[in-house]
């Protein structure tokens, strides 16, 4: 059975796309304006599997720290 292709919003596309040329596909945690990015924006990447975990900050522990997931990189780039 194929899998269902999941729905990106413009704002998970938008958040996404500013992974693209980072090493190793990092996800800011600010946007270019210095504010935050929503964690509901990261929670439904992650969910999705657009996005991944990639380390925990030990100094700010509630942050997200994430990476593109291959998925990712193919839903901005389609």
């Amino acid at each position: 059975m194929a899998k269902a292709k999941l729905r990106i919003s413009a704002t998970e596309q938008s958040y996404l796309r500013l992974g693209l040329n980072q090493p190793g596909g990092k996800l800011p945690l600010f946007d270019g304006n210095g504010g935050e990015i929503s964690r509901r924006t990261i929670k439904a990447c992650l969910e999705k599997g657009y996005a991944e975990k990639w380390f925990a900050n030990p100094l700010k522990p509630e942050w997200l720290v994430c990476r593109l997931t291959n998925t990712g990189r193919a839903a901005v780039k389609a």
